[in-house]
């Protein structure tokens, strides 16, 4: 089968390597879509942290291609997302050590049975969760960074009527803006310098978008709360200024929520909010159970994926997978870009 391998910091080189075959409690999935994630780009194809001859790519969908022996939970045909799925009693797990470093350890954990930037991908039968009837194939392979805004809304103790503010609107982002209407925000204000991802806010129904080339983030996100702050920010942007501004923004005894990963210094000048006794907490990933909220909330309608954040112009066959990630490196109009092997 053929496959994007992750050769070297900036390249990656489209492959031949053994298609694989379902052992006992495994499966086979034919991969359709998997989309580009923000830390394979950073992780592996800016900085170069992983070894070579990696196989990525871990927001994925597909159809059971095979099925090994033992397996009942699935037929072939069946239409699958690549995640979520509960390990069986007994089965080994994977817990991040205490002294977890996401730089230097990242997503090795997911790499262990190859990634899903290639035709087949080989997974436990335990491992992939149902696509329910009326989510479309690329709005499932975008179950797991939506699975992440759902654990970021979560854990921010969000309460009906807060005004939540979104800093960097990517998918991600877009998530979370979605996730803060359906737990009840008032008022929510992003702000994103890419004018398709502003618009796209503005289609998903955010009340103020900022752009922050033009307009002082901080000061727009006072104006628009009476001079208070919103009472949670999400960071989702990861650029040097924008920790800062969150911190500097967010309401007297307000939460900021840390989603980005971040890989340069982020500089902060404390004593301008100290005094404020604001929280900042870290977020990372999500827990298995949060996929399943993923998919009800994109069921019932209260998050919205296809057209509005994957366009025609942001899929890329397997074969230009060089290009996808070049592209994602320096974004011009995309908001999500998509392998189709």
């Amino acid at each position: 089968m053929k496959a994007g391998v992750w050769k070297e910091k900036g390249r990656f080189v489209v492959e031949e390597v053994p298609t694989p075959h379902p052992g006992p409690g495994e499966i086979v999935m034919k991969v359709k879509y998997c989309a580009i994630c923000g830390s394979d780009v950073h992780r592996a194809f800016v900085y170069g942290m992983l070894a070579p001859d990696v196989m990525l790519g871990h927001e994925y969908s597909g159809t059971v291609h095979e099925v090994g022996q033992g397996v009942t939970r699935w037929q072939v045909g069946d239409r699958i997302v690549g995640g979520g799925g509960t390990p069986s009693p007994g089965a080994p797990t994977r817990r991040r050590p205490d002294r977890y470093s996401a730089r230097t350890v990242g997503l090795a954990s997911n790499v262990s049975l190859g990634g899903a930037y290639a035709e087949y991908m080989l997974m436990k039968d335990w491992q992939p969760l149902p696509i329910p009837e009326g989510i479309s194939d690329v709005a499932a392979a975008l179950t797991e960074p939506c699975a992440t805004a759902v654990h970021a809304t979560r854990l921010s103790g969000i309460k009906l009527g807060d005004k939540v503010g979104v800093i960097g609107v990517g998918p991600i982002g877009l998530f979370i803006l979605q996730c803060a209407q359906a737990a009840g925000a008032s008022k929510t204000i992003v702000a994103d310098p890419s004018p398709e991802r502003r618009e796209a806010a503005r289609k998903l129904g955010a009340d103020v978008v900022i752009d922050p080339r033009k307009e002082n983030t901080v000061e727009e996100m006072l104006n628009t709360t009476g001079g208070l702050g919103p009472d949670i920010i999400f960071e989702c942007a990861g650029a040097t200024v924008t920790l800062d501004q969150a911190l500097t923004a967010v309401k007297r005894e307000g939460r900021v929520i840390y989603v980005a990963l971040s890989w340069e210094p982020t500089p902060t000048l404390p004593v301008e909010w100290v005094g404020r006794e604001i929280e900042m907490k870290c977020v990372y990933a999500h827990y298995p159970y949060e996929w399943e909220m993923a998919l009800d909330l994109m069921t019932s309608g209260k998050i919205k994926v296809d057209s509005v954040m994957v366009r025609p112009g942001d899929y890329f066959p397997l074969d230009n997978i060089q290009q996808a990630f070049e592209k994602c490196v320096n974004p011009d109009d995309q908001i999500q870009v998509v392998i189709v092997p």
